[in-house]
């Protein structure tokens, strides 16, 4: 059941990203337009999209959240994999997406200083080349 609800999901979330499923969209959207004066432009006319969409949305909303959840899964799987492939990389950024926020803001002021100092050399070296130039 799970599978089958994995395997609806992706079908699902891969047809409505289409061109054409946004077309079908729009045309229903102009039919229903063009139905008002039919109707009289009255309550139970507006109900029918009012309550279309939103039955839509409601559905779509968990239908692309699982697509999405398991697609993150996968990505994070295949970086962990490229991560535990590296000698020189730290197995913790293997399971990052469990660290706390602290540990997390530890990481960022780290990453912050490897750039600083690499913006530096970057820019000593530069200002090393443009003087030994003449410029």
């Amino acid at each position: 059941m799970k599978d089958a609800f994995h395997r609806l999901a992706f079908f699902i979330s891969e047809v409505v990203g289409t061109h054409r499923a946004f077309l079908v969209a729009l045309g229903a959207v102009v039919v229903w337009a063009a139905t008002g004066p039919l109707f009289g432009f009255s309550d139970s006319w507006q109900l029918v999209v009012n309550t279309g969409t939103t039955v839509v949305t409601f559905l779509m909303v968990f239908l692309i959240q699982a697509t999405q959840n398991r697609e993150t899964r996968a990505l994070h799987l295949k970086i962990d994999e490229l991560i535990r492939a590296q000698r020189r990389a730290r197995n913790i950024f293997a399971d990052l997406e469990h660290a706390t926020d602290e540990e997390l803001t530890e990481l960022e002021a780290e990453f912050r200083k490897v750039r600083a100092r690499a913006t530096a050399r970057e820019e000593a070296k530069q200002a090393g080349g443009a003087a030994g130039s003449g410029v």
